[in-house]
């Protein structure tokens, strides 16, 4: 009895064996582990937005029907095959999907290093604009899955052709035909507390005349640095804003040459600041501001707003809340103009009234333009975008920004500050003339926008102490005096989550039916191996008593 009972039990763990390598056979055939970007998941007044799950564990499938229950699939789309108009009736109907896989192409890689044609039809641009729509929908939209962008590789293109073969002969991936299953294992998003915005300033101190006691006007160059976009992990923004952040950097450099000589200092005090919550209604710019006492406020003479002044084009607009007749805004617009003409550049004048019972702010000026502050944003963009649009996308990167734009701009403003400044107003003179100790630096330019289209700039996710925004306190330093970094609350109305990025595991994993037919030769194989050996040990009458009932206890009294 006790030899039958190791027997037994000998069997039944050998069944279990097989069990668990059964169960194995899905999840230890990994095709490939690729790098993605979860959908931003965000509130706004409690209002839902983006993706609001992030766990994925289903099939793959290329095919987006709406004939088929894709609830249990994960859809694979080529951003530059997309067919946006289905995309936006799947998301209008509320379709369900077990998840969503965009594939972006390698040029929207900050890590890519091929550049993009100037031709506006170019097949680049056209998916440029493809997926600026693309992001817009989404980062409107309440989506109840998981989605995710990708970019393209070998790996992954091989899997996605494998995936349109198999759905090409009508059999898609299921439990019972096998393929590609996607799993991304993420604890559940959370959300952010407290997200923190940060404020960096840094002044320029003027030259005050012997025995004046009366404060020195000031001129303050502003620029947002922080981005947004559909996938936070994603949003450099090298032109929304990174390229204004590059112009106010170089512009601080070049006026503290001129003013760490008493010669050669002007009588204005100049103030840089690099505000954050640019997206969220600019929310950084008006703390920053409502920091200053009275007195200072009434000290700026105007200030400059540099905005998305990268993309190439000799075209810029100078956004104002006062009417051009205003004497302020016509000197600040003529000292554009006059400068602009000898660059070969054009300057328009865009005037939008405040309305100020609405707190939506279109562009930054505004926030010191309601402290009847003078002030004028300097942008490429003819008019202000939406809420959370055109600022730091997915479409927004090094490939699209013109480093010669962002010269071309800083030298416009440079020279038209130090003419102001120095009283030159009108007269044809350069003092950051070319091939000079003051002349624009190009590879400084080149440095730091490149710094800026590698470093995601999401508000929420950058911590006080982000080396990004050490760095740009740093720069600030070496150029002027006073800097002075703020810490503020982003404003309570947004409320963001975590869980921007992942490890995407595709397992090629085997029908059911393969599955069975494992089971079956496996257990087939065990049986007559334990036969064998019970046979060879024992003989074949212990084989067989393994099989009989057992006498009742009654027979074994009698």
């Amino acid at each position: 009895m006790a030899a039958r009972r190791e027997i037994i039990e000998s069997l039944y763990s050998m069944i279990s064996l097989v069990f668990i390598l059964v169960a194995c056979v899905e999840i230890c055939d990994a095709a490939t582990v690729v790098d993605v970007y979860r959908l931003i998941q965000y509130d706004i007044a409690g209002e839902q937005f983006g993706s609001r799950l992030a766990s994925l564990n289903h099939h793959a499938t290329s095919l987006l029907s709406h004939n088929t229950d894709l609830s249990r699939t994960v859809v694979i789309l080529p951003v530059r095959d997309l067919n946006l108009t289905f995309i936006k009736e799947c998301i209008g109907q509320k379709k369900p999907l077990g998840g969503l896989l965009l594939m972006l192409p390698q040029i929207f890689s900050s890590e890519n290093k091929d550049g993009v044609e100037d031709d506006p039809n170019s097949e680049k641009e056209l998916i440029r604009i493809q997926l600026t729509e693309l992001e817009r929908l989404l980062i409107h939209a309440n989506i109840r899955y998981p989605v995710y962008f990708a970019f393209e590789d070998d790996d992954i293109d091989a899997v996605l052709a494998d995936v349109k073969r198999n759905d090409a002969t009508g059999q898609p991936a299921t439990a019972t035909t096998g393929g590609y299953k996607l799993v991304v294992s993420v604890p559940e998003p959370r959300k952010v507390a407290s997200p923190a915005i940060t404020n960096i300033q840094g002044w320029l101190p003027g030259l005050k005349a012997d025995g004046d006691s009366n404060q020195l006007p000031t001129i303050a160059i502003v620029a947002s640095y922080d981005t947004f976009g559909a996938a936070p992990a994603l949003s450099v923004g090298s032109d929304s804003n990174g390229s204004g952040v590059v112009a106010l950097l170089e512009i601080a450099r070049l006026f503290s040459l001129l003013y760490s000589n008493p010669k050669t200092r002007g009588r204005y005090n100049l103030l840089f600041g690099l505000t954050s919550g640019g997206p969220y209604n600019y929310n950084g710019t008006h703390k920053w501001l409502r920091s200053f006492d009275q007195r200072l406020r009434e000290n700026i003479e105007y200030a400059i707003c540099l905005n998305s002044i990268g993309s190439s084009g000799n075209d810029l607009w100078l956004h104002v809340s006062k009417p051009p007749e205003n004497a302020n805004i016509k000197q600040i617009f003529d000292g554009f103009s006059n400068v602009a003409e000898e660059l070969g550049l054009k300057v328009g004048l865009k005037h939008k009234k405040i309305n100020i019972s609405n707190p939506r702010v279109a562009w930054e000026h505004e926030q010191f333009s309601r402290l009847r502050v003078t002030a004028a944003t300097l942008s490429k963009l003819p008019a202000a975008p939406e809420l959370l649009e055109s600022t730091g996308g997915l479409s927004d990167n090094r490939h699209f920004t013109s480093e010669a734009a962002v010269a071309q701009t800083v030298s416009l403003v440079a020279e038209s500050l130090a003419r102001h400044v120095y009283g030159q107003q009108g007269r044809n003179i350069k003092v950051f003339e070319e091939n000079s100790s003051l002349a624009v630096q190009p590879s400084y330019i080149q440095s730091w926008l490149h710094l800026l289209s590698t470093t995601p700039r999401v508000a929420p996710f950058l911590s006080k102490n982000d080396p990004f925004i050490m760095a740009l306190k740093k720069e600030l330093a070496d150029h002027t005096v006073e800097v002075n970094v703020q810490h503020e609350v982003l404003d309570g109305i947004f409320t963001f989550y975590d869980s921007t990025n992942a490890k995407l595991h595709i397992y090629q994993v085997a029908s059911v039916t393969f599955d069975l037919l494992v089971l079956l030769v496996l257990g087939s194989y065990l049986i007559v191996l334990f036969s064998f050996l019970v046979i060879t040990t024992r003989g074949l009458d212990d084989l067989i008593s393994l099989f009989r009932r057992p006498p009742s206890r009654k027979v074994k009294t009698a």
